[in-house]
């Protein structure tokens, strides 16, 4: 394309972009909910995991003590005889052995970034959440290996939430290029999307599994995927980038 300016850098977002998120917390909590029903909560399955739900919609997904409230909201008969505290625990270690064991990366997802890097563009990560959570998730998935260290963006050390445009020009400053030669991917219309043009990058929307769709007459991304592998032949065709 002779009016597309070479891309310079490349932003990805993590969650529900490289990796699956949304399907992993489901199993995470479903583990999590099993153990504490194993250690004595009397309670149906559902009307636990629903419960958990609200908690965390409530409350946001980086309250420490959800699982103390999910407890604290729940019939005082579901936990009767039961050792509050053991039942907690046992919630917080099913969770995280879900996590150690679910959290990977699709291995064509792995082939596309080592092909990328083996380019000249630079690869960065742009993404909400708390630092050690944020760099668990890329340390765990092994995509530092391609990864330009000096352009890992996490909201919460930055200080700019991903509904700030502001975020993305810090980004793209510090990537120390035009933003025309900046390309972002994420799964968010809003966050990933909205923003991200606000600041004049070039966007690409991963519809997946469509979760977002209702929200996407408002957004105007660059080009639309469905998964990410297909950011390849993206690259190859629009950008004439040879991976």
């Amino acid at each position: 394309m002779t009016d597309t300016p070479d891309l310079k850098v490349l932003f990805l977002d993590i969650d529900d972009t490289l990796f699956g998120t949304t399907d992993f917390v489901q199993k995470a909590r479903t583990a999590a909910v099993a153990a504490m029903i194993e250690r004595g909560l009397l309670a149906e399955p559902g009307q636990v995991l629903q419960s958990l739900a609200e908690v965390v919609a409530e409350f946001g997904s980086n309250d420490d003590h959800h699982y103390n409230r999910l407890l604290q909201r729940l019939p005082a008969s579901c936990v009767a005889g039961a050792n509050h505290d053991l039942l907690v625990g046992a919630g917080v270690i099913a969770y995280h052995n879900t996590k150690w064991q679910e959290l990977r990366i699709r291995p064509e997802a792995e082939d596309l970034l080592r092909a990328l890097a083996a380019t000249p563009l630079r690869l960065g990560i742009i993404s909400a959440g708390l630092v050690h959570k944020q760099i668990e998730k890329i340390l765990r998935l092994g995509i530092d290996r391609f990864l330009d260290k000096e352009l890992l963006f996490i909201t919460h050390a930055v200080g700019i939430a991903k509904s700030n445009p502001r975020l993305f020009q810090r980004c793209v400053e510090r990537a120390g290029v035009e933003a025309d030669h900046v390309m972002h991917v994420g799964d968010h219309p809003y966050h990933d999307v909205d923003t991200a043009n606000a600041a004049g990058l070039r966007t690409v929307w991963l519809r997946g599994t469509g979760k977002y769709s209702a929200l996407l007459p408002h957004s105007k991304p660059t080009h639309v995927i469905d998964e990410f592998v297909e950011l390849r032949q993206l690259l190859r065709d629009s950008y004439a980038i040879p991976v």
